[in-house]
């Protein structure tokens, strides 16, 4: 059989932080089947010809902290010329995103198997997607009129408030009544009037960490990652400073994938995190999810090799 031709579209392979870095996982599960890697930049897209072509550059990759990638010459390529193309490129989700989305939709059509579906990316916004699940989910409130937001805050009392559109724990508030920065903190979030917020009711059982389950096509990974919050602080995301401990997937988080599972994989979505604080579904990852690295550490497991055998069944 002829090895797949794999294409990765990520932020620049010199900038990451290798030992914790899921792209990098998947990398080095496809190099170890045999792939042959193209190390795709997101302005490496583009439609010439009313052909979509690719820039890439061959790259080797190494699980080595100091020296994790070698690459060659930058050349082009009609997308054709990959059989897959994974979609790794980190929020935030702004207009180039939609149009890169666009770009790689052209890829599908001509025969390339994206990771994920460009059209689920669109439609899967990583806080409302999770409302689509309301079986799973906390009182929630998405609004951009800070009266309503408000009166949802005077309701729950404790409540978390976030930009949809944020990643990392960026830009996220726990407020209550009594909050002498409550106003500002909305006319900030909402710019009056002008941007949607989601409010939730405040799960107390963040302490025991916001956790992180994988999905590979549409199948729990039966270990979870709790992102445990820093003292004094109330986001579990890694990025703000939260611990992560791998552990077993418990009965109600194995609840919630099956819940959600079916329509990830009728999505074309083969890769998937969801996030559960407490008993709680409160975001679904669908961009670049992570924690691969630091769930196969812990527990001596190779989650990119479980999405990579994934792949080559649909391939072949």
């Amino acid at each position: 059989m002829t090895a797949i031709r794999i294409g990765i579209v990520m932020d620049p392979v010199e900038s990451i932080t290798p030992y914790k870095d899921s792209s990098l996982a998947m990398m080095l599960a496809a190099q170890k089947k045999g792939w042959q890697l193209h190390y795709i930049q997101q302005n490496g897209l583009y439609i010439e010809d009313n052909r979509l072509k690719v820039e890439f550059k061959p790259i080797k990759v190494f699980d080595d902290n100091q020296h994790w990638f070698e690459t060659g010459e930058l050349t082009s390529t009609d997308s054709t010329e990959l059989d897959v193309i994974l979609m790794r490129i980190d929020p935030p989700f702004d207009m180039e995103y939609i149009y890169t989305t666009y770009l790689l939709e052209m890829a599908e059509k001509q025969g390339c198997l994206i990771v994920n579906k460009p059209a689920s990316l669109r439609d899967a916004n990583e806080k409302l997607f999770a409302t689509h699940f309301p079986q799973c989910c906390t009182d929630v409130l998405v609004s951009r009129n800070p009266d309503k937001l408000r009166s949802f805050v005077d309701k729950f009392q404790d409540v978390i408030l976030k930009p949809l559109d944020g990643m990392g724990g960026q830009s996220i508030f726990r407020v209550n009544p009594n909050d002498a920065n409550l106003s500002v903190i909305l006319e900030t979030m909402v710019n009056f009037g002008q941007h949607t917020v989601m409010a939730q009711k405040f799960i107390p059982e963040i302490t025991q960490g916001d956790k992180r389950i994988l999905m590979v096509n549409g199948e729990a990974i039966p270990y979870t990652l709790a992102r445990i919050p820093a003292k004094d602080e109330t986001r579990g995301n890694i990025a703000a400073g939260g611990t992560g401990k791998a552990m077993a997937i418990t009965k109600r988080e194995q609840w919630i994938a099956n819940q959600v599972g079916p329509t990830l994989k009728k999505m074309g979505i083969l890769f998937a995190g969801l996030d559960v604080i407490g008993d709680y579904l409160t975001e679904i990852n669908v961009t670049s999810p992570t924690c691969i690295r630091e769930i196969d550490a812990q527990f001596n497991l190779d989650i990119a090799a479980q999405l990579m055998d994934c792949i080559e069944k649909i391939k072949c």
